[in-house]
């Protein structure tokens, strides 16, 4: 075989050497406690101005259906709904309410400084820049310890405010390209991205499950469920409906419903997918840092760099400010109520509200919705203000990073919120039926084997059943055929208790991990 030319072979090189950089970036983060995406996001925007770098570019269209469509899915799928459902007011506030908000403030504060800028173009500004990604902020909630009713509030929030602001961007774009769109243009639309999505997520899910159950052999397994990801993604799109809507409904489904993995499946595939969700994070502010120098130079004079700066920063003030206003809003009106109605419920902490609107930090759905706007309008002439939402869109991101990622850790800390512990304790409660369920399995069997698991097991039970005790579940020693039988029947009953809702997603979790590696252990990982 022929040596690769040379362009060719500098690309890899330079995808080899930005891969170092951000696992040495995000190991730096983890070492300072900061969330990785700040520093993912400095390093973007330096390498913008390094003279050898590479000047990739990506099809717009690309953009949300690469970066977005995977990151949702993973994210989707380790959704609790019942803490979506004890906490759907807040949520639902923060989904509606608050991007709502920020879409509408954006709108007119940008319109005011760009007044030739058509209110479409300034609307999917808004929308761009409107949804936090939580990402970030319960990274460094998760290292500091934080409350799991305001952790489940950030995530449910991080679920779901892409879907709606995403849905006002796809209006706002589709009435910029067809010229003018009234109210009877864009009610149809509505219903059919909302309820449409939800249905065919839930329909591609159903019809699919069959075919990924059945799969036993973790490569092909990840092809299949990539290949489904972006499937699902891309026929949403096709069909007109929205591609957010579609992969929420389609990975809930899935994970509700879906069969469960063997462990030596299950293992392997969570690390891939954890390392594909890293792997893009680092691309999309790689490939968006690229963007600011082409984007710097088309600005032309230095007017138009100032005033372009001045807009960004404007914007990035007005995006901080405009999630403020509506979660101290909703945090007053919700102590007035409380202290009205006076049934004995505490007041939620001023702390809790303050975090929460701290916790506003943007990322990857921000960067890739600006660079989804597509370059021309039907007519040929150039999108209007692209160049400058790509910019202000990045100086939401790195500015929020920065800001407000180095300081929520130290800000948490400062109000004094600490973690309730509610997953551990639900853990313990977990434990205790799941390793009772497994001592059931082999009440009848008179082996030593069965003597020896059933001495282990009560052990655990005992140290689940003591608070004080040591966490964790002891070593396990393998057993062969009897241990996997027990610990299938634990793994059932586990599935039971969050089906029944007893225990949440984060301590079902927990506890499928620990007796996947009690599976292994025992022998689970051999074919046959």
């Amino acid at each position: 075989m022929g040596a690769l030319p040379r362009p060719i072979m500098a690309t890899f090189e330079w995808i080899i050497v930005l891969l170092l950089g951000a696992a040495l970036l995000a190991a730096l983060a983890r070492r300072v406690g900061a969330p990785y995406p700040t520093f993912l996001a400095l390093g973007g925007a330096l390498l913008a101005f390094v003279p050898a770098s590479p000047m990739w570019t990506l099809d717009p269209k690309l953009a949300l259906t690469l970066f977005v469509a995977p990151i949702l899915m993973d994210a989707a799928y380790d959704t609790s709904l019942r803490d979506l459902r004890l906490n759907w007011r807040p949520v639902a506030g923060l989904v509606v309410a608050a991007v709502g908000t920020t879409v509408v403030a954006i709108a007119c504060v940008v319109r005011w400084l760009v007044p030739d800028m058509p209110w479409p173009v300034a609307i999917a500004l808004g929308a761009i820049v409107a949804p936090p990604d939580a990402a970030a902020a319960t990274a460094v909630m998760r290292q500091v310890g934080l409350p799991h009713k305001l952790l489940k509030i950030l995530e449910g929030e991080s679920l779901l405010n892409d879907a709606s602001a995403l849905l006002v961007y796809r209006l706002a774009i589709m009435a910029m390209l067809a010229g003018h769109l009234g109210w009877a243009d864009f009610a149809p639309v509505f219903l059919l991205t909302v309820f449409g999505s939800v249905a065919a997520g839930i329909a591609a899910a159903l019809l699919l499950r069959p075919l990924m159950g059945t799969l036993r052999d973790v490569p092909i397994s990840l092809v299949v469920q990539f290949a489904t990801t972006f499937g699902v993604w891309i026929a949403a799109e096709a069909l007109g409906l929205s591609g957010i809507l579609t992969m929420v409904a389609f990975a809930m489904t899935i994970a509700r419903r879906g069969n469960r993995m063997p462990a030596q499946m299950r293992v392997p595939i969570l690390a891939v997918w954890e390392a594909v969700v890293f792997v893009l994070n680092a691309f999309a502010f790689v490939l968006i840092g690229m963007q600011l120098r082409p984007i710097w130079g088309r600005l032309a004079t230095d007017s138009h760099h100032l005033d372009a700066l001045v807009t960004a920063l404007v914007v990035l003030g007005v995006t901080i400010v405009a999630r403020f206003a509506w979660v101290i809003t909703y945090s007053v009106l919700k102590r007035r109520r409380l202290a009205r109605v006076g049934d004995g419920r505490p007041l939620p902490r001023a702390g809790n509200a303050v975090v929460l609107a701290w916790a506003g930090m943007r990322g990857i759905v921000t960067l890739a919705a600006a660079f989804a706007i597509p370059e021309t309008l039907h007519d040929g002439t150039p999108f209007p203000y692209r160049d400058l939402i790509l910019l202000c869109a990045f100086a939401v991101v790195l500015g929020t990073l920065v800001l407000q990622g180095l300081t929520i850790a130290p800000l948490i800390r400062h109000v004094g919120l600490v973690d309730d512990n509610l997953v551990a304790r639900e853990v313990r409660l977990g434990r205790v039926e799941v390793y009772g369920a497994l001592l059931a399995s082999i009440r009848d069997d008179d082996s030593n084997a069965a003597a020896i698991l059933r001495k282990e097991y009560h052990a655990v039970i005992t140290r689940a059943q003591d608070p004080a005790a040591e966490d964790g579940a002891g070593d396990d020693v393998p057993g062969g055929p009897l241990r996997r039988q027990a610990i299938a029947a634990a793994q059932q009953r586990a599935f039971e208790l969050r089906r029944d809702e007893v225990i949440g997603d984060d301590a079902y979790r927990a506890l499928v991990q620990e007796l996947d590696w009690a599976e292994l252990n025992a022998g689970g990982n051999r074919r046959g």
